[in-house]
């Protein structure tokens, strides 16, 4: 069993400044990593990538071909990388013995929700690679200061979960300019923890016009809850603490701190974490760090 490998899952965030900033951070503390660009319309890439899908295929040339817009030649892409899963299979044959491997998916989110391309591809990869992948779902953190916008991430999320069965990281990106919508209405953990929504109500627009989907939003945010399966990391990728909780979480989810990839693997999670100031995790301290709070925040507990 190969262990340590995560795929990305963009919601509206620089999926690629992610993956740009995690293999330069993974690469510091010891890893061999290789990024796997499977977006064809990634057209400039600031970081180097070990294999990529314009050798296989390219938007552009979908797009005008056969006429189709942004959204369509991306599925029609996924829908050639599926049929073509060999020649994927064959680029990544020689990494998957000593690398960490890095995916850097397309960013429409309906290709993880609605279409089965991607997960099809990546549990062929799985079973035929013997992978032990992570899905990092990224949510850009200032819809937090909107109530509507926190809601549809929520479901957009717990929709992703459903769809792709893998495991799951779900991280609140950004989270140095989680207020620069607006301030927030809770402290950080009630959106972090994903409890009490009913708590939302309160705090949205109560025009008349949004007073006729107030009962949606209230049995939208029960269905979340029923689930019980959403909640959130912080992710401020210039900050080293920030990343490293990331990467431990990870390795958490698909085992790599139980049995790495190489002789190396049980340094790497002394490496990443010996040194960690455990009160940054702590969201009081993420609190103090990242949020004005001039005003006092309402406590949902």
């Amino acid at each position: 069993m190969v262990f340590g490998y995560h795929f990305i899952i963009p919601g509206l965030c620089n999926k690629t400044t992610y993956c740009n900033g995690m293999s330069q951070f993974l690469s510091l503390i010891g890893r061999k990593v290789a990024v796997i660009n499977l977006d064809p319309a990634n057209e400039t890439l600031p970081y180097e990538c070990a294999v990529n899908i314009e050798d296989l295929i390219k938007l552009s040339d979908v797009m005008g071909e056969h006429s189709l817009g942004p959204n369509g030649g991306l599925v029609y892409c996924m829908d050639y990388l599926e049929k073509n899963v060999d020649w994927l299979e064959s680029k990544l044959k020689p990494l998957v013995k000593d690398h960490y491997l890095l995916f850097d998916f397309p960013g429409q989110v309906e290709l993880f929700f609605l279409h089965c391309n991607a997960r099809n591809v990546i549990t062929r990869l799985m079973k035929k690679l013997h992978l032990r992948l992570t899905a990092v779902h990224l949510v850009d953190s200032h819809l937090c200061s909107d109530p509507g916008k926190y809601i549809s991430a929520l479901l957009l999320t717990l929709s992703t979960m459903l769809h792709l069965e893998f495991p799951h990281v779900n991280v609140l990106s950004k989270i140095d300019l989680i207020e620069s919508c607006g301030k927030l209405d809770f402290n950080l953990d009630f959106y972090t923890d994903v409890q009490n929504l009913s708590y939302l109500r309160y705090h949205e627009d109560h025009s008349a016009n949004n007073a006729r989907v107030s009962k949606l939003t209230k049995e939208l945010c029960e269905v979340i809850e029923t689930y019980g399966l959403v909640n959130f990391t912080t992710l401020d990728i210039q900050d080293k603490e920030s990343v490293g909780n990331l990467v431990k979480l990870i390795d958490k989810s698909n085992g790599y701190i139980f049995a790495g990839i190489s002789p190396s693997a049980v340094e790497f999670s002394k490496i990443a974490v010996s040194d960690v100031n455990w009160d940054y995790y702590r969201y009081p301290y993420l609190q103090e760090k990242y949020i004005n709070d001039d005003d006092e925040k309402l406590d949902a507990d």
